[in-house]
C-alpha cells in the first residue's frame, strides 16, 4: 500500500504539469503571518520538468533533481536557471551537497548514484545493492548516506564511489533520511509507518509512535530532535533522539512531502494536494502559506539568501521569504565597554530580542554607516550575546547594534562602546624645527609613532626627561604620527633630546629627537 500511495502522488503531480503551464517570472505576496508577510516568486524556464529533491549548494546556489527531463537544475538566488544533462542521469529523485564541494544525486530508474560538479561535470556510480534509490544526504563521517526504497536498506557511498549496502528487518519503505545531533542517520520508514536509526557503523534500530502514518522526509530541527512529514494523516512529527514521539495536526496541513530546517529556527515544509507552503515552530504552532504560483510543492531547502527554495511539480521553482515574526532587539549593556582600536576584546551583551543569527557591529559616529563587525557572536540566550569586537576602528565612544530579522536595535547611552588607541612606547623620528630660542614659543612638528591622545611633550636638560626637563605648550596630537607643540621657555642652551611622554612610555632618546636651544 505504501508504495501505491507514492506512486499515486507522483502521477498526479505529472499530470499537474500537463494541466498547469507556466512561464517568466511570477512575483506575487502570500497572505500575512503574524507580522511581516513572506514573499512568494516563482522561477520556470522550457528545462524544468517535474522537479523533485533541492538543495543549497556549495556555490551558494540551489540545485535540483530535474526527474521529468533527467537532468539537474541549477538555479542561482537571482532566480537565473541552468540544466545539467549527462551519462547515468536517469530518473533522480534525491540531491544534497557532498563534502567533497560537489553534488552527490540518486538516479531511481537506473539504480544508481550521481555526482555533479558546480561546472557540471557529471560521474555515475552503479553497484547491484542499490535498489530504487530515493533520498540522499551527507553524513558526519564524510560519506553519502541513501535510501534503497526497492529493497528495505541504506545505502552508504563514499565521495571515492566505494558502496556499501546495511539491511535489517525493521527498514521498510525508506525514505527520507538526515543526519542527526547525535552522530547518528535517520530516516523515515514509509511501508511500516515507523522512524529508523543507522549509526555509521550500521547499527538500526526503530521507533514506532502514535501518529506516525506515511512518513516520507525528515529533517534535524534546531532543537536537537528530528521532525519528519507524516503524508498519510497529514501531520508532522517530531522526535527526540531518545525515541520519545511527539504529532502535530493542524486543518492546514494537507499530504505533507518535504521539510528542512529554517533559517528562522523554524521547520518548513511542503503541502503538496493544498499547493501551499507550511511553517512549524519547535513549540508546534503551525502557519500556513498560500499562493496561485505554488503548484504541487515537493521538495524544499533553505537558500543562502535566508528564504526557503522548494521545488513545484507544475514544472518551476519557487521561494518563500521567512516572516518577521521577531521583536526589534534592544542593547541594555556592553561589559566590557571599552577596549583597543585593534579589535579583539571579549564583550558581553545584555538586552532584549536577541534570536538566532543576530549581528553585531559597533557604529563609527554614523549608525551602521561603516561599523566595524563584530566577530564569533554567540546568541547565549534572548536577553545575552557574546561577541568579539572588530579591527581598525577609529578611536572614540560609540553605539553598538544588534541587527535580527526584527530589526536593529536603537542607540542609546546603554549600548556605548569605546574604542581606545592601543598604549605603545612612543617614538620620535623628527623634530622640525630643531633649534630654537632659549625664551621658547618656537612652534614644532614632531613625528615619529605611538602618539596618543593626552600625550606630553618635553625637552631634556641634560637629565632625559626628569623633572628639569621644559615642558611644551599647545600640545596636539594630530595623529599617531604626528604632534605639533611650542617649545617652552627658560632652558639652558644647548643641544637635547625631545621626549614625548604617553600612557604607553617615554620615547627614548636619539639624534632624531635632537632640539638645540640658543
Amino acid at each position: 500500500m505504501a508504495r501505491v500511495r507514492r506512486d499515486l502522488k507522483r502521477r498526479y503531480g505529472l499530470i499537474a504539469t500537463v494541466l498547469v503551464t507556466m512561464s517568466g517570472l511570477l512575483v506575487l505576496v502570500a497572505p500575512s503571518a503574524s507580522a511581516g508577510p513572506p514573499v512568494v516568486t516563482n522561477y520556470t524556464t522550457s528545462s524544468v520538468n517535474n522537479p523533485l529533491a533541492i538543495t543549497a549548494g556549495p556555490d551558494l546556489a540551489l540545485w535540483f533533481a530535474n526527474a521529468g527531463a533527467n537532468s539537474i537544475g541549477r538555479i542561482n538566488t537571482g532566480g537565473l536557471i541552468v540544466t545539467y544533462t549527462g551519462t547515468g542521469i536517469d530518473g533522480p529523485i534525491g540531491i544534497t551537497a557532498g563534502p567533497d564541494g560537489a553534488l552527490w544525486f540518486t538516479n531511481e530508474t537506473n539504480n544508481s548514484i550521481g555526482r555533479i560538479t558546480t561546472s557540471g561535470v557529471v560521474t555515475n556510480f552503479t553497484d547491484r545493492s542499490i535498489d530504487d534509490a530515493q533520498f540522499i544526504t551527507a553524513g558526519p563521517d564524510g560519506a553519502l548516506w541513501f535510501t534503497n526504497y526497492g529493497n528495505n536498506s541504506i545505502g552508504r557511498i563514499t565521495t571515492a564511489g566505494v558502496v556499501t549496502n546495511y539491511s535489517a528487518p525493521s527498514i521498510d519503505g525508506p525514505l527520507g533520511i538526515t543526519p542527526g545531533s547525535d552522530g547518528a542517520l535517520w530516516f523515515a520508514n514509509d511501508a511500516d509507518n515507523s522512524i529508523g536509526r543507522i549509526t555509521t557503523a550500521g547499527v538500526v534500530t526503530n521507533f514506532t509512535g502514535t501518529g506516525i502514518d506515511g512518513p516520507e522526509d525528515i529533517a534535524a530541527g534546531d532543537d536537537g530532535a528530528l521532525w519528519f512529514t507524516n503524508s498519510v494523516n497529514n501531520s508532522i512529527g517530531r522526535i527526540t533522539t531518545a525515541g520519545t514521539v511527539t504529532n502535530y495536526t493542524d486543518p492546514t496541513i494537507d499530504s505533507p512531502l518535504g521539510i528542512t530546517d529554517g533559517p528562522d529556527g523554524a521547520l518548513w515544509f511542503t503541502n503538496n494536494m493544498s499547493q501551499s507552503i507550511g511553517r512549524i515552530t519547535t513549540g508546534g504552532v503551525v502557519t500556513n502559506y498560500t499562493n496561485s504560483s505554488i503548484g504541487f510543492p515537493y521538495g524544499i531547502t533553505s537558500g543562502s539568501d535566508g528564504a526557503l527554495w522548494f521545488t513545484n511539480r507544475n514544472n518551476s521553482i519557487g521561494r518563500i521569504t521567512t516572516p518577521n515574526n521577531n521583536p526589534t532587539p534592544t542593547v541594555t549593556k556592553v561589559s566590557p565597554n571599552s577596549g583597543p582600536t585593534t579589535g579583539g576584546t571579549s564583550i558581553t551583551i545584555t538586552g532584549t530580542g536577541f534570536v538566532s543569527g543576530a549581528t553585531v557591529a559597533i557604529g563609527q559616529g554614523s549608525g551602521l554607516s561603516g561599523a566595524i563587525a563584530a566577530t564569533n557572536v554567540n546568541v547565549v540566550s534572548p536577553t545575552e550575546i557574546t561577541a568579539t569586537t572588530g579591527g581598525g576602528a577609529k578611536a572614540g565612544t560609540f553605539s553598538l547594534f544588534v541587527t535580527t530579522s526584527g530589526g536593529t536595535s536603537a542607540a542609546n547611552a546603554g549600548d556605548n562602546f569605546t574604542y581606545n588607541i592601543p598604549a605603545v612606547v612612543p617614538t620620535v623620528t623628527a623634530v622640525s624645527p630643531n633649534s630654537g630660542p632659549i625664551a621658547g614659543g618656537t612652534p614644532i612638528t614632531i613625528n615619529g609613532t605611538g602618539f596618543i591622545p593626552g600625550a606630553r611633550v618635553v625637552i631634556g636638560q641634560g637629565s632625559g626627561s626628569g623633572p628639569t626637563a621644559i615642558a611644551a605648550t599647545s600640545v596636539d596630537v594630530v595623529s599617531s604620527t604626528e604632534i605639533t607643540a611650542t617649545t617652552g621657555g627658560g632652558a639652558k642652551a644647548g643641544t637635547w633630546s625631545l621626549f614625548v611622554i604617553t600612557s604607553g612610555g617615554t620615547s627614548a632618546g636619539n639624534s632624531a629627537d635632537d632640539f638645540t636651544y640658543k
